[in-house]
């Protein structure tokens, strides 16, 4: 019997459906949440990612702010305007969109960012607030994932969970939240030894490793629930064939268009898989609705904690 899908598009349309409604309080109170993105450079898939996020921030009703900096811009200029960025009241969000152009200190450019505004989860406050399982932004893939689980009824407590992948941006932070809803977690990589074996163990898998069919079918428990966060682009005949042998339609579209996405799990995996998050259309669409939450939570967290530093301020003064 082939797994159930985990439809990110059908939980993406659940959550902007309560944004709206946590949007439309904010806004009575004079508040209207706004994202500023920051797109260096002329990365084809970076402009069509930014374009879907400006494109949410339209449908939810929040504010956007796209800034394109000039071709050859230095580290220094990024600096300066991430720095107008913090300053700027409007703005509750900030999104360097990633990869930035080479020439450029992405981590210097990332930590520069206000914590406060941080809703890609990425700046090092964040991931320390991820640790201790303090209130705060968590970086959108991992939390996207999270949502595919939970409001999918899987059981996340007790789990054997397994995530493929030790990135800053999904593997790391994935373990973390997994193992704060009190999964037994268990990190792993192409380095790990007897890594089917580690794999087959798994209540939970989580595949973050960025290579098409990587894990195949029969390294996945009967039954498992598997999040497949990979969106690799295959190209090549032969590799798309050996994937999509047992899909006709999905290869006569490769054959079509001449490209294909690919999890990083084997399409066969649905065979096995209890659950299947679909790619694409699984965390893709979890990824744009959780920086949409992050920055309506950003606004609310910024209100809340200027409130709270301006009547302290005046408790000061009367003492």
């Amino acid at each position: 019997m082939p797994a159930r899908v985990l439809d990110g598009v059908k939980i993406r349309d659940e959550i902007f459906s309560e944004l709206k409604s946590d949007i439309a309080k904010l806004r009575a109170q004079g508040i209207r949440p706004g994202l500023a993105a920051v797109l260096a450079g002329e990365n084809p898939a970076s402009q069509l990612y930014v374009k879907s996020k400006i494109a949410a921030c339209e449908q939810l009703g929040m504010a956007s702010w796209l800034h394109t900096p000039p071709a050859g811009v230095s580290t220094d200029y990024m600096l300066e305007l991430v720095g107008d960025l913090n300053a700027d009241g409007n703005v509750d969000g900030i999104l360097i969109q990633l990869p930035l152009p080479p020439e450029i200190d992405s981590k210097r450019v990332l930590e520069s960012v206000d914590p406060a505004k941080d809703v890609d989860g990425f700046h090092p406050v964040s991931l320390g607030r991820l640790v201790s399982n303090r209130p705060g932004l968590v970086a959108c893939t991992p939390a996207g994932c999270m949502e595919l689980l939970r409001r999918n009824d899987i059981l996340l407590e007790g789990a054997n969970a397994v995530v493929l992948g030790r990135s800053d941006i999904v593997g790391k932070p994935m373990a973390l939240l997994l193992l704060h809803a009190n999964a037994t977690v268990t990190i792993c990589h192409s380095k790990t030894r007897n890594l089917p074996d580690v794999i087959r163990r798994a209540d939970i898998l989580v595949a973050a490793i960025g290579k098409a069919g990587y894990v195949e079918a029969d390294w996945i428990q009967p039954g498992a629930a598997v999040i497949d966060v990979g969106t690799n682009k295959v190209t090549d005949a032969a590799e798309a064939a050996q994937l999509l042998h047992n899909f006709p339609q999905r290869l006569e579209k490769f054959r079509a268009r001449g490209n294909v996405l690919i999890g990083d799990v084997h399409p066969d995996a649905i065979q096995v898989a209890g659950a299947l998050s679909p790619v694409p259309g699984g965390v893709g669409p979890m990824t744009i609705t959780m920086l949409m939450s992050n920055t309506v939570k950003a606004a609310r967290l910024r209100r809340t904690s200027n409130s709270a530093t301006r009547d302290a301020q005046r408790s000061n003064t009367k003492q």
